[in-house]
């Protein structure tokens, strides 16, 4: 169950097929509020094999979760204990709809992803019986910023899942600090890592060969997500290309709705690199793999404006190693951890001394480094981090929890 559309949450789609394939009888609710993924939606939803529920935008949901926000400030102005249902619908979210269809949805295990749809499992498993289960694909309530407003969201984050998380009898993550964040946080055991990985079958036939910058000219890199923005790096990084002796080049793939993108251009040209960063237009989820592909390394430059964006493991990482394409990570304390395992495929550069990460864009790029760190991405891609290794993790912990219902436990 998620608040997003399908299309906006490759790992509602992942999990779904998971447990299909492994016999279970698997329901989807998700909403249908983003115009521009509805096509995808209905492309998607025509080829799964298991059902889906999509909920369209009901009328004065606004206007609710703004009455419920504004109550929610009061009882706090006035110290008293916010309920759980008042900090759960003070959200701008889907929380209301989501809790009504849930509860006509009989199941033996509610799946929630992202917060928005705890209250709505959490119901529907009393009303049914049922046992709840959690997939946090980030750390939300440790999302905050500086931003105004952020500390009372925050607030109402860590009210809403005090109250449902140790009710939980299944419960993923897709990094390990942000499981140990929860399982600290909340006292509940630590989730198993569930890693943003993908099938093997969207993974390229054959691996590009990968040239040095002497062959090609230059140092391609890539950058993707669903919306451009100013706090994952990609300024440190145009500094560095500034600076390097190889000619480096960056595509940055996203939507360009808040003009991040343009500001992200407009810095290049002003460092002299107007030819050498472009913009590129949204893809389908299906197609990251492929497109990935085509470059010579990929970029995860997380920043720290936010506790989960320290510990998070993004999609961009295994996607990368899916396509046999390297990795430039910022040296978070997520994506230090996982370094060791990734081997020559990854390298770790600091977005606070542009000199750094010159020189690492100079080595990976000299004769004979970007072959072997391509080579060995593309291997940890088929070996470890795809998706037909990691839902055996998924279906482990589904399959731990009902025999624990069995057991009485």
């Amino acid at each position: 169950m998620s608040p997003g559309n399908l299309a906006s949450n490759p790992r509602v789609l992942k999990e779904a097929d998971a447990l299909h394939g492994a016999g279970y009888d698997v329901t989807a609710i998700v909403c249908d509020y983003n115009q521009v993924l509805r096509q995808a939606d209905d492309e998607i939803e025509a080829a799964v094999p298991w059902k889906v529920i999509r909920l369209s935008r009901s009328r004065g949901e606004g206007l609710r979760a703004r009455a419920f926000e504004r109550l929610a400030r009061l009882l706090s102005i006035l110290r008293v204990r916010i309920p759980v249902s008042v900090a759960a619908l003070s959200a701008r979210t889907p929380v209301g709809a989501l809790m009504r269809r849930a509860a006509e949805v009989p199941a033996d295990l509610y799946i929630a992803h992202y917060v928005a749809a705890l209250p709505a499992v959490a119901g529907a498993a009393r009303r049914h019986g049922a046992l709840i289960g959690f997939d946090a694909e980030d750390f939300h309530s440790g999302e905050g910023t500086d931003a105004p407003g952020d500390e009372f969201r925050m607030r109402m984050i860590r009210t809403v899942e005090q109250a449902i998380l140790p009710s939980c009898a299944h419960m993923t993550a897709a990094a390990p600090l942000i499981g140990r964040a929860y399982a600290e946080r909340y006292g509940v055991a630590c989730p198993a890592t569930v890693l943003n990985v993908f099938p093997l079958a969207m993974a390229p036939a054959h691996q590009r060969r990968a040239c040095t910058s002497e062959e090609a000219g230059a140092l391609r890199a890539y950058w993707f997500s669903q919306t451009i923005g100013l706090d994952r790096g990609l300024q440190a990084f145009i500094k560095a290309m500034s600076l390097t002796k190889t000619r480096v080049t960056l595509d940055i793939r996203g939507s360009n709705r808040w003009g991040h993108g343009d500001a992200l251009i407009a810095l290049a040209a002003s460092l002299g690199l107007g030819d050498r960063v472009r913009l590129l237009p949204m893809a389908a989820p299906s197609e990251m793999v492929r497109l990935a592909a085509d470059y010579d390394v990929g970029l995860s430059l997380e920043t720290e404006v936010s506790e989960n964006r320290r510990i998070c493991l993004t999609n961009k990482i295994f996607t990368y190693l899916l396509a046999g394409v390297p990795v430039v990570m910022s040296d978070t304390p997520a994506q230090r951890l996982l370094a060791p395992d990734l081997g020559p495929a990854a390298r770790l550069c600091s977005l606070d001394d542009p000199a750094d990460l010159t020189v690492t864009l100079d080595e990976l790029a000299s004769a004979g480094r970007l072959a072997e760190a391509s080579q060995f991405a593309w291997r940890l891609g088929r070996e470890r981090y795809n998706w037909d290794q990691e839902q055996n993790v998924l279906l482990q912990s589904v399959a731990a929890a009902f025999a624990r219902r069995e057991r009485g436990n």
